[in-house]
Order: C-alpha cells, then structure tokens, then sequence
C-alpha cells in the first residue's frame, strides 16, 4: 500500500511540476510575442514618423522654390512646371501623414503632424521676401517640434 501512495505522490509531484514549468514556458513566449510585437510596432512608427518628415521638407522645399519662380524677374523656371511637382509632394506628405496617423494613438501628435503640413501648404502664398523668410522658419521649427514630438513614442 505505501508503495501504491509513493507512486501516486510521485505521479502528481511530477504532474504538477510539469504544470507549473508550461505555464512559466507560456509567460515567457507570451512576453517574447509581446516584446517582438512592440519593437517592431516602434520600427514602423520609426519608419512613417521618418518618411513624413522627409516629404514635408520636400513639399517645404518645393514650394518655397515655386515662390522664387513666381517672383524673380525673370523666373529660373517654369513655374507651372513646379506647382506639378508641388502637387504630387503634397499627395506624398499626405500619404506620409495618414500611415503616421495610423501608427500613433496620440492624438495631439496626430493634430500636430497635420497643423505642420497645413502651415507648409501655404508657404508660397506669401507676398513679400520677408514674409517668406518667416514662414520658412516658422516651418522649419515646426517640422523640428514634431520630429522631437514623435521621437517620444518610439
């Protein structure tokens, strides 16, 4: 009989040694998905916080470019030419704008990447050089604040 009850306790102490290794086997897999899930979650928030700011300073640049094509005398170049161009970097930074959107749950820095973009859109509306040269910066500093905004949810 005591040899019936060693083998029983030794079945069970196996059992639930058995059952308490899965489960701390389980914890660690699920921390590992967790882990892997995060970091390539802020590879891609990297990826699109990165690729917008890129195309706003090609869309910044485009258009302050288009501005000089619109005031110098003469014009360097055809400024239907570039207003093309400014159109489609526009649809890019869009683009750009929307996957950002879509990555961060931060809705002030959601506004924020969309106020930057609205700020540049205007940029070569300006009526004088020194008009022109402070939107510059205002953009400037703008595309730098969210940059150092987005770098926070990395």
């Amino acid at each position: 009989m005591e040899a019936i009850i060693a083998s029983a306790i030794a079945v069970l102490g196996t059992l639930l040694g058995s059952g308490i290794t899965l489960a701390f086997q389980q914890r660690t897999v699920d921390r590992g998905h967790e882990f892997l899930r995060g970091e390539k979650l802020r590879q891609e928030r990297l990826d699109a916080y990165s690729t917008y700011a890129g195309a706003l300073v090609n869309y910044r640049r485009c258009l302050i470019h288009l501005w000089f094509c619109l005031h110098d005398r003469p014009p360097r170049e055809d400024a239907d030419g570039v207003q093309i161009r400014a159109h489609d970097l526009r649809s890019a930074a869009q683009e750009a704008l929307f996957r950002a959107q879509m990555l961060t749950e931060d809705q002030v820095l959601s506004e924020a990447a969309k106020a930057v973009l609205d700020s540049i859109a205007n940029l070569h509306k300006t009526g004088s050089r020194a008009e022109l040269d402070e939107r510059r910066t205002v953009t400037r500093d703008g595309i730098s604040d969210l940059v150092v905004a987005a770098k926070r949810h990395l």
